[in-house]
């Protein structure tokens, strides 16, 4: 008998949102990402993917002088990516001492399998990733369900092509 390994996706599942600067935006953003993971029933840990969301937007809120920032979640290649796009120019400096300089970035550096910010023609974006978890007998913590390290479920209507993305 041939049996053959699951190919990974060529697909990008991602999810665009757009969120009002303001103290809505962090629960709106941390809601956005457990769908999404619900969704494309993807192998991470939910909790820091929203966690780490939260830290995301929080610091680019901080630094926001336009009326709304951009989240954008994709889950392709083994990994989940999230971004906040906003328009503040100043960008931050990459890697440890960021992290130690700048509060909420502590736990981004720290549990995400990479983090890291670049300039935008508005402003900047700052982004994590996330590694797929391998499957366990526990599985990883996505609303109950166990999936495979290899792909994204796409459940339609909730994603969509990211332009210009990958």
């Amino acid at each position: 008998m041939i049996t053959m390994a699951p190919t990974r996706p060529s697909e990008l599942h991602a999810r665009r949102v757009r969120l009002a600067a303001g103290l809505t935006a962090v629960a709106e953003a941390r809601g956005q990402v457990r769908a999404a993971l619900r969704a494309w029933q993807a192998p991470v840990d939910a909790d820091v993917a929203v966690l780490l969301t939260s830290d995301l937007v929080t610091h680019v809120i901080r630094h926001e002088t336009g009326a709304t920032v951009m989240l954008i979640v994709r889950c392709t290649r083994g990994q989940l990516r999230v971004d906040v796009h906003g328009t503040a120019r100043s960008l931050l400096t990459n890697g440890p001492a960021a992290a130690e300089t700048t509060r909420g970035l502590i736990l981004v550096a720290t549990l995400s399998d990479e983090w890291g910010f670049y300039r935008t023609p508005v402003g900047q974006a700052t982004y994590f990733t996330l590694a797929f978890q391998p499957d366990s007998s526990e599985g990883p913590r996505v609303a109950g369900l166990r999936a495979s390290p290899y792909n994204c479920t796409h459940a339609p209507g909730h994603a969509g092509q990211v332009p210009g993305s990958e």
